[in-house]
């Protein structure tokens, strides 16, 4: 994927891996309305994977393809077992969480912590590349708390390509792990784009991707004239309408339109599976509320979701109405 891709001189765009956020149903969603884009997981820790109930935790739709299971932890046995299981259940790529900050990652040693041990990402990353046949990537930060972003980033890059990661993927912001809350470390540390670029420069022929702060296609265009890769995390979640043109823009795929009858069909069949299944509405809908931003009647298609699919006994049908909210055959489909 990657290899063939600096090969070719092609980006990579891809939704970020968000922890609460990108579950199945999130994915699936965003699969209707991009074909090529990479997709990921939240951060599932290695020890649940091994685990606990993989259909449950990590089980995705075959539609999902191409899509990249996010790992958490520091213990390179743990990992290579968890990606092993990931590799045999079908995922195209593996990534190894060096960048997250949350309360978890700090009392477990990994996530962000791990940019302050570099040589133990690289044992974790070398004893997976020997293991799985798919792609092991790492996802990190500028560096940590008080760390030079200079030095800590070109040490970690340094070490993890020595021993073969297929990409690291960099979100442009420190994390500070005194002082600052998960949420304030999303917009607090000031972006330095910059910064990626230098290292891109440094490693012409390796895989390097953008993450943090990417407003829109266009804000993503700028920084893939610098970069390999450009990763959406919250404006692709939040305005998930904005992904039916990566397609088009990024793969030079055929520019015919959405049809968003067609996704509406396809939404309302796996919420009537999941619901099946013993699920609720709501865990579909969620990933939906935002998929018509700034639409003429997108407020009340919101509305119907929002309180419709909370409703006990909610059914498909409340993605139904909350469609026919939309002007979508006047300014959709159009």
């Amino acid at each position: 994927m990657y290899h063939k891709s600096l090969k070719n001189k092609e980006k990579i765009f891809a939704v970020a891996p968000m922890m609460d956020w990108t579950d199945r149903h999130c994915r699936f969603l965003h699969r209707l309305l991009t074909k090529r884009a990479l997709l990921y997981t939240e951060m599932i820790v290695a020890d649940a994977v091994i685990h606990e109930d993989r259909n449950r935790l990590i089980g995705f739709d075959p539609a999902e393809h191409s899509v990249a299971l996010q790992l958490g932890g520091s213990e390179p046995e743990k990992l290579v077992k968890a990606a092993i299981i990931a590799a045999d259940m079908g995922y195209d790529e593996i990534n190894l969480n060096a960048g997250c900050p949350s309360d978890r990652v700090k009392s477990g040693s990994f996530g962000a912590c791990l940019m302050r041990e570099p040589e133990l990402v690289a044992n974790c990353v070398g004893a997976m590349k020997k293991a799985v046949p798919v792609p092991v990537t790492v996802k990190c930060r500028l560096g940590v708390d008080d760390q030079d972003p200079e030095v800590a980033l070109d040490t970690m890059a340094e070490a993890v390509f020595d021993v073969g990661t297929d990409a690291l993927w960099v979100h442009a912001r420190k994390a500070w792990l005194q002082g600052l809350s998960p949420k304030e470390n999303r917009d607090i540390p000031p972006l330095d784009y910059d910064r990626v670029f230098r290292l891109k420069q440094k490693y012409p022929n390796e895989f390097i991707g953008i993450n943090g702060g990417i407003e829109d296609l266009n804000h993503a265009s700028e920084l893939l004239e610098n970069t390999d890769g450009a990763m959406l995390g919250r404006a692709a979640y939040r305005n998930a309408g904005l992904l039916a043109d990566v397609d088009r823009r990024y793969y030079g795929c055929a520019a015919d339109p959405i049809d968003w009858f067609d996704v509406r069909d396809a939404m309302m069949a796996h919420a009537e599976r999941h619901v099946a299944e013993g699920g609720r509405l709501v865990h579909v809908t969620r990933h939906m509320v935002g998929l018509f931003h700034g639409l003429r009647g997108a407020r009340r298609y919101r509305q119907i979701l929002s309180n419709g699919a909370s409703r006990r006994g909610a059914g498909q049908e409340i993605i139904e109405e909350a469609f026919d909210a939309v002007q979508l055959q006047e300014e959709l489909v159009a």
